[in-house]
């Protein structure tokens, strides 16, 4: 799920005392730097990690993200950048795990051509949200229930029709595309702060790698 809808961003409006802003120019360098580390470390797990965890129960895996992911959202709603920095690698790390997983699965040629994929729609969408703000900004509750939605749907084909069907992989990768041009147009809308760039970059970077894993599951089903 978006951290734009597990993080308290009322908080990001507001300087906390002793708080500075940054330049935009340096916000926005903090918020991609902190996009390329998240997926740095990613990359490195898959490389390094390969297999190590192929042996541990689906169940604890799964209990295990999400319990980190929560955690992870929890310590964001901080005003400090450590602590938000910390939540973040919550995040990252049980992402890395799970793909270290699944990745073997669809073959290095399939990985390259969702992550083309998945960075043209990044692009695409951070363009969207740069020029047209206020639509992105009004999506926000739309956004959020519809994802809310989606996820019951699914859910429930999975556990009570054991069946998986197709269209929520694309459902999910438009919505979460959606998302990215809400989350960067709020992003413009904060307190340009070293916590808000982290914050908004943990924001961006579950809506990119949800796209990029639905992605995924698209090509492998017309491969």
């Amino acid at each position: 799920m978006s951290q734009g809808s597990l993080v308290n961003k009322n908080l990001r409006f507001t300087l906390s005392p002793g708080e500075k802003e940054i330049s935009v120019r340096t916000y926005n360098l903090l918020i991609g730097l902190t996009l390329l580390y998240g997926f740095a470390v990613n990359a490195a797990m898959v490389v390094l990690f390969r297999g190590v965890f192929d042996g541990i129960n689906q169940w604890v895996l799964l209990i295990g993200y999400l319990v980190c992911v929560f955690v992870g959202a929890a310590l964001t709603r901080s005003d400090s950048a450590g602590v938000s920095f910390l939540g973040y690698n919550f995040i990252v790390v049980p992402l890395g795990v799970m793909l270290t997983i699944l990745l073997p699965y669809y073959g290095s040629q399939l990985v390259f051509e969702a992550i083309v994929i998945t960075g043209a729609v990044t692009l695409l969408m951070l363009a969207a949200g740069t020029l047209f703000p206020a639509v992105f900004l009004g999506m926000g509750r739309m956004l959020f229930f519809t994802l809310v939605v989606v996820c019951i749907a699914e859910l429930f084909c999975i556990f009570v029709l054991k069946a998986d069907f197709a269209i929520f992989d694309y459902a999910v990768v438009l919505l979460f595309s959606a998302y990215i041009g809400y989350d960067w147009a709020k992003a413009n809308r904060y307190q340009r702060t070293v916590n808000n760039a982290i914050d908004s970059a943990t924001d961006l970077y579950m809506d990119i790698i949800n796209i990029f894993i639905r992605i995924l599951a698209i090509l492998n089903r017309n491969r």
